[in-house]
């Protein structure tokens, strides 16, 4: 289902993936990272992996993918973009759980707005940028704490933007419920070395497992 999104005086588009099986009382908004847009490879593996868990998926682009632009807009827009999806998935589906997150930078994105304390069921954030690739120093972590609904984190363990030891770190002073799941051999796309003997459909089902466990226990 497609759909056109306000999002104050401009407007983006949205799609509605409705899963294979499933009671339809929980959705998740997916936001894409900040050189994909809601159609990239790895959005659309989220969407067909979590949909044949029986959860459904909306996928969104943030305006200035919608406008072709290259460079990402500032972060309150992107969180006013996740804010108008939200709405509109409330108004035209009515679920009765929302979980808000996305890769990289959407799902960054999605985290600052659960900080601002966003009504929504929970945080799935998918290759969490926690620092710029080789800057370590530079982390996005000031606004973690201030979170206070349930998190699944899924990161790989080779993410050039995602160091296991700092992030182990930032989420230590976390109260909220947060799961870290990492996915070894993965990078920031999730992919791995064909020499781990492992694909790229495997990494996406380990991603759906963690995912429907966790999705179930909320």
């Amino acid at each position: 289902m497609n759909w056109r999104v306000q999002v104050g005086n401009d407007s983006t588009s949205a799609v509605f993936d409705r899963a294979e099986t499933g009671d339809g009382t929980t959705v998740f908004v997916c936001a894409h990272g900040a050189g994909g847009n809601m159609h990239d490879k790895g959005v659309l593996a989220v969407a067909k992996a979590l949909g044949a868990r029986g959860l459904d998926v909306v996928r969104f682009n943030f305006l200035y993918k919608e406008k072709r632009s290259a460079r990402p807009d500032p972060m309150p827009r992107l969180k006013e973009t996740t804010e108008a999806v939200v709405a509109h998935v409330r108004d035209e589906l009515k679920p009765r759980r929302v979980i808000i997150g996305g890769r990289s930078m959407g799902g960054r994105a999605a985290s600052m707005l659960a900080a601002d304390g966003f009504d929504c069921t929970g945080l799935l954030l998918l290759a969490y940028p926690l620092h710029p690739a080789g800057r370590p120093e530079q982390r996005r972590d000031a606004h973690l704490p201030a979170i206070r609904v349930p998190v699944l984190c899924i990161n790989g363990t080779r993410d050039a933007l995602c160091t296991p030891a700092l992030m182990e770190r930032a989420i230590a002073p976390v109260s909220a419920p947060w799961q870290m799941h990492w996915l070894d051999g993965a990078d920031h796309s999730f992919h791995v070395l064909k020499s781990s003997g492992r694909t790229g459909a495997e990494v996406m089902g380990e991603v759906a497992d963690v995912t429907e466990a966790w999705v179930s226990a909320l």
